[in-house]
């Protein structure tokens, strides 16, 4: 049988540029529809329900992220591992890694909801949530959490279509699950009067779908990432793996969640209306979001299957195509974003201040995007080939904890909404710097080497 089923992509060969752009830009779709499917949710709440709602929803995806974030961070080690293992054409480590990884999305769902269950109120307390809004918050996270092992079964079996280059099945089925989660909100919201219960239940049906879906289309290929329920089990010896590369990624996760925690506690302190205006931008920079993370993806992808094929060359050759592509993609929608800032923010509210106040964080936010280019795709290279730990200690460092210490220290000084929102681009500016170093010296790439296939595919490597 052939290693490559009509639905996946080669991405040991051919030309790259064109390459990764047909791997990307069904990710990027998908992704897009991915933002709409939450920002459809913001929308509805905003108009529909009013800005104590859309604060409501607003404050609590901070606290869902962290907890979700951290699994699916995890479980990024499995989509590493299959890309290596599908580029090398290893049948049996494939299979087996496809049934650890659905093993943890459904562990880790029940963790999580459980987790969720006993601690979002006194989590959404810790960070400040204001009385008014507070039992519509955590109504939403009950109900979301209620949904959250849909959520991962379907990221996972994303991850794992990406990982042996099939970018255009998640695509479909996130289109599906968008359409639904928008005529459920209408339902739900506008006809039921549910407020903000019916948002988070559209959400959690949306995301059952999706989540059937993608064990429907894992479980009828006919190729070597075929699922089959009998065979959901952990397997020890690719488990630790998986654990060595995904949990410094859960890891960063946690702290990315954790600092923008603080952030979300540091905005609360501002009132209803920063809060709803942080809700709004948070789904308007989430486009921009979107297109970085869907070439992090690409370049995460092609670099792990050309690293399995010992085909080092073309994964350093990934990582500068993605980078000029992300860059150009990220300047251009900045400059959208700047320019119709306004109008953007008037989509999720009519009140002036709202959008007075969102339209100032975008006066800081959309001349910076670009700098996090640099951090997503040097990552995600160097996390492609295995190298986990060095990235999280990086971003966890470099962004989580300078956003801290800024958060402790000059808001404290000047407790203003600008002084918050300066904490990226002085954070992103510093990680940036890092990485552009420590990829250009190169020793993540002679260490993965040398650990995943020898000594003498290093001396070889160090020849050319």
């Amino acid at each position: 049988m052939s290693l490559r089923s009509r639905n996946n992509t080669n991405l040991t060969e051919g030309n790259l540029w064109k390459q990764i752009l047909l791997f990307f830009f069904p990710i990027l779709i998908g992704t897009f529809f991915q933002q709409m499917y939450n920002t459809v949710d913001t929308v509805i709440v905003g108009n529909f329900v009013g800005t104590e709602a859309l604060a409501a929803v607003g404050t609590t995806a901070t606290a869902l992220n962290l907890l979700i974030g951290f699994f699916i961070g995890v479980s990024s080690g499995c989509t590493v591992i299959i890309s290596q293992f599908y580029g090398a054409e290893d049948r049996e480590n494939v299979s087996k890694a496809v049934h650890t990884s659905m093993a943890l999305a459904i562990v880790g769902g029940v963790v999580i909801m459980l987790i969720g269950f006993l601690g979002s109120r006194t989590s959404l307390k810790l960070m400040n949530c204001p009385d008014e809004i507070l039992d519509d918050a955590v109504l939403y996270m009950f109900v979301y959490f209620a949904g959250c092992i849909g959520n991962l079964v379907y990221n996972i079996g994303t991850g794992v279509l990406r990982a042996v280059g099939d970018s255009k099945t998640p695509l479909y089925i996130l289109i599906i699950c968008c359409l639904t989660n928008i005529v459920l909100d209408l339902l739900f919201v506008v006809v039921f009067r549910w407020a903000v219960f019916g948002v988070a239940f559209a959400t959690i049906l949306s995301q059952l779908v999706s989540a059937i879906c993608i064990m429907y289309r894992l479980m009828r290929t006919d190729d070597m990432y075929k699922l089959e329920v009998r065979k959901i089990r952990f397997d020890v010896s690719l488990l630790r793996s998986v654990i060595r590369i995904g949990l410094p990624a859960g890891g960063q996760s946690v702290m990315y969640s954790l600092s923008n925690l603080l952030i979300q506690t540091s905005i609360n302190g501002f009132g209803t209306a920063c809060i709803a205006a942080w809700s709004a931008i948070g789904k308007i920079d989430g486009f921009v979001w979107m297109i970085m993370n869907a070439f992090g993806i690409s370049v995460t992808t092609f670099a792990g299957q050309n690293f399995g094929a010992k085909k080092y060359d073309r994964v350093k050759q990934t990582a500068k195509v993605g980078l000029v592509l992300d860059m150009a993609c990220v300047l251009v929608l900045s400059v959208i974003i700047f320019v119709f800032r306004y109008p953007l923010l008037g989509i999720f509210t009519k009140d002036s201040e709202v959008i007075g106040i969102g339209a100032n964080f975008f006066c800081v936010f959309a001349p910076s995007y670009f700098i996090f280019v640099f951090i997503e795709i040097f990552s995600g290279a160097i996390r492609g080939v295995g190298e986990a730990l060095q990235p999280m200690l990086i971003t966890c460092l470099g962004v989580c904890g300078l956003r801290i210490i800024w958060l402790t220290t000059a808001v404290k000084i000047w407790p203003t909404v600008t002084m918050v929102a300066m904490n990226y681009p002085v954070s992103w500016a510093i990680t940036a710097v890092v990485f552009i170093v420590y990829y250009l010296r190169g020793n993540w790439m002679k260490r993965s080497i040398k650990r995943d296939h020898g000594s003498a595919a290093l001396a070889e490597y160090m020849e050319k």
